[in-house]
């Protein structure tokens, strides 16, 4: 995984009602984290038995291009402290890491919000583009081609 951008997106369970909505999502926008050079894990603890006979049952599932990771022995999701441990599932926890293996975004949603690709695609961007332009930072709602900013003392009051 060094050496590319990597999405990490835990989520509670399989066969359940949120969850499927946001994989979904993220399927449907796969080929746009693939043009920036992105790969993504879904992430949840049940086990690859669980992910494959949601895979083979679901449509919705199987539109699915990138890998579902089975922890069914917690140690990734203790690993990103997304680990519920009383439950033995994972919060909605998604991480963007960069190709040196640093988290850039972090994000833990609640349980009956499920989260936005779209969205989650202008994070990325915007994370690439400060790593790539490390003089420079993006402002809230910044979009690919917008003006960012410069950070100095003479801005401080200014915004």
């Amino acid at each position: 995984m060094k050496g590319k951008w990597n999405v990490f997106f835990f989520y509670p369970a399989d066969f359940t009602y949120v969850c499927p909505t946001e994989l979904e999502d993220l399927a449907d926008n796969y080929n746009d984290f693939q043009k920036m050079g992105v790969d993504i894990y879904g992430i949840s603890t049940d086990s690859h038995f669980c992910h494959k006979a949601w895979y083979d049952y679901s449509e919705t599932i199987g539109k699915i291009q990138y890998p579902l990771i089975s922890d069914n022995t917690f140690s990734i999701s203790r690993s990103f402290e997304v680990l519920r441990e009383g439950e033995g599932r994972a919060e909605r926890g998604t991480f963007v890491i960069d190709p040196d293996g640093v988290i850039k975004v972090m994000e833990i949603t609640c349980e009956g919000v499920g989260r936005d690709a779209e969205a989650l695609l202008q994070k990325v961007k915007a994370a690439q583009y400060v790593r790539d332009n490390p003089d420079e930072v993006c402002p809230a709602k910044w979009k690919e081609g917008e003006a960012t900013l410069a950070p100095s003392l003479d801005l401080v009051g200014k915004i």
